[in-house]
């Protein structure tokens, strides 16, 4: 089919906005930085035909996508690019790469517009849109989408994502595992229930709260007791269930210094370690912190508020 065509294109629950053939070097969109001198940034980049489509699988969807297909030297297959943070928008230089390198390639919104979580409230539909069906109706549509541009099906399809787009990897292969043959899970944005309840411990109370100008006191502290533990004295914890570094070895003597632990701050250290308990129950729900993390507890330990 020719690009222009493509706008009366029927695929179910999914209207096409625009089919457009871009020449090369004509890409530049009016939300991106200029380059070096003011240049176009997007100057590089080959001829392509640019399908944006509205997706609403339920009423209160309205997912964006957008389907960039190489009008020569297409490798016949397809990569889906991921998004970072809370999503809102499409990744335009993630679309442009992917083309560069042969791929007809889609991004989403993931249902909304905004790095932020508000669009949550109150619309039980669009948090389901950006968890994980933005996702899978553009793996859906972006194929179809291929098939009825080029006449044919691409041979491989692909998932590339980073941080949040790590985390949509995850959830591709865990529910729909047949929508890529490969896929790309980088840095998931994984936000477990060991990172929420490390939260709860340090704003449990008043005093608990370990600062984060102690995190390396304590880090050089646990290396000192258990860096030799694996043979070799080299700043690394090689395998920290071997470390069994008890907090209390820094606890203060007198008033709260810099180099040491009050005693609630010694609490709080030794359940971070510790696995998170059901405390009814006592069922373990999830793992504590390792021994030698210390230096990246200051993510999800200071505030007020470290999720925000």
């Amino acid at each position: 089919a020719s690009c222009e065509s493509l706008i009366s294109l029927q695929l179910p629950d999914t209207k096409i906005t625009l089919a457009q053939t871009v020449a090369s070097g004509g890409f530049a969109p009016v939300n991106v930085r200029a380059g070096k001198d003011g240049a176009n940034p997007y100057e590089s980049l080959p001829a392509f035909c640019r399908v944006a489509a509205t997706l609403t699988p339920s009423k209160d969807s309205d997912i964006k996508i957008e389907v960039w297909l190489p009008i020569t030297g297409w490798n016949q297959k397809f990569q889906a690019v991921g998004n970072g943070g809370w999503a809102g928008m499409i990744g335009y230089n993630n679309l442009a790469q992917g083309v560069k390198d042969g791929y007809a390639t889609a991004g989403t919104d993931t249902g909304h517009t905004g790095n932020g979580g508000s669009f949550v409230l109150g619309h039980p539909e669009k948090l389901t849109d950006f968890a994980w069906r933005s996702e899978h109706e553009m793996a859906v549509k972006g194929k179809a989408i291929i098939a009825a541009f080029y006449g044919t099906a691409a041979k491989r399809s692909y998932w590339n994502g980073c941080s949040t787009g790590g985390r949509q990897a995850l959830k591709e292969a865990q529910m729909f595992p047949n929508d890529f043959d490969g896929i790309i899970a980088g840095a998931p944005a994984n936000r477990n229930l060991t990172q929420f309840w490390d939260g709860v411990l340090m704003f449990k109370e008043s005093g608990s709260q370990i600062p984060a100008s102690k995190f390396p006191m304590l880090h050089q502290a646990v290396l000192n007791a258990c860096d030799a533990k694996d043979g070799l004295k080299d700043g690394l914890i090689s395998d920290p269930r071997k470390c069994d570094f008890d907090p209390a070895a820094l606890r203060c003597k007198a008033e709260d210094g810099s180099t040491c632990l009050t005693d609630k701050q010694v609490e709080t250290a030794r359940k971070m370690y510790e696995p998170v308990k059901d405390p009814r129950t006592g069922r373990e729900l999830g793992p504590g912190l390792p021994r030698g993390s210390e230096l990246g507890w200051n993510f999800m330990g200071n505030g007020p508020d470290p999720y925000a």
